[in-house]
């Protein structure tokens, strides 16, 4: 079952607190996970990746990363096959070509076969048996660390000082979190800053008003972009990560949408999810990743 990211995670407080003696147990896999034998593939291989649970970005900059190199490599997305994340892997190989599988270094080998010089891997920062040649740690700019807790008291999968191990930061979000960054400084100075541009909207009329719907793992960045640019929202639907919509729930939206003479706007992640019946009188925000 999906749930929303308990807002617990974003402050210390009381469950925080009580939850504190449990992190051992994600200390204990960490460190069992220094044992691994890490693996030097022939093929190049850039990971981005997250030590902070949900929305970090990842696909957004894995996507224009590839935009960037597809010209000087012959580039593939490596993405492990998730079942709830299908949605992400329809959006990257809407951009390049995927290889997904249950294990990466079984994808980064079928990689290598298939003659690409450089892998993209959205997600694989904890996966310690791939020596992988550039790593980036992503951060929403607005949540950061959250409470700098490790799992499950806080939204963090590694310490702090794991960062000194990769090759750079990248912050990402509307805001620019002058705090944050002092922070991650003390562990990684290479950090670099990007934000959401939609590149599609010529496809709406923003005097009209807006209903926008979501299940993402940062939807608060969702509506800071559509606030950025403007739109008018009146109404708006939150769902968990990577939610499997219903008739029912589209049904719903589109009668509110209709009695209140609103227009209907998801993110194209979301839209990726509905079905071909659903999509009608709606459309979806395409965004690109702008890197200062």
């Amino acid at each position: 079952m999906k749930i929303i990211k308990p807002l617990y995670l974003n402050d210390k407080n009381l469950i925080s607190y009580l939850l504190t003696p449990f992190t051992i147990f994600t200390i204990l896999n960490n460190f069992s996970k220094n044992f691994l034998l890490k693996k030097k593939y022939k093929i190049k291989t850039i990971c981005v990746g997250n030590i902070y649970i949900g929305g970090t970005g990842k696909t957004s900059l894995c996507i224009q990363i590839n935009k960037i190199l597809k010209n000087k490599f012959k580039t593939v997305f490596i993405k492990k096959r998730y079942l709830d994340q299908l949605d992400e892997r329809k959006i990257l190989q809407n951009y390049g070509r995927l290889i997904s599988g249950k294990n990466r270094g079984v994808s980064l080998e079928k990689a290598e076969a298939k003659k690409f010089n450089l892998a993209i891997l959205d997600d694989g920062l904890q996966d310690k048996r791939v020596d992988y040649d550039i790593s980036i740690a992503c951060f929403n700019s607005t949540y950061g660390i959250g409470n700098g807790y490790l799992l499950p008291a806080g939204p963090l999968r590694e310490k702090l000082e794991i960062l000194k191990k990769y090759s750079a930061i990248f912050l990402i979000g509307e805001k620019k979190n002058i705090k944050l960054s002092s922070k991650l400084k003390k562990f990684n100075n290479k950090i670099f800053y990007s934000n959401y541009v939609p590149i599609n909207l010529k496809n709406f009329d923003r005097k009209k008003s807006y209903l926008y719907f979501c299940g993402i793992g940062n939807p608060e960045e969702f509506e800071n972009t559509l606030n950025k640019f403007k739109f008018k929202i009146s109404k708006k639907f939150i769902f968990p990560d990577h939610y499997s919509y219903t008739n029912e729930d589209l049904d719903k939206i589109k009668k509110i949408a209709f009695k209140n003479k609103l227009q209907i706007i998801t993110t194209e992640k979301d839209y990726e999810r509905l079905t071909n019946n659903n999509k009608k009188n709606i459309k979806y925000l395409k965004i690109e990743l702008q890197i200062e």
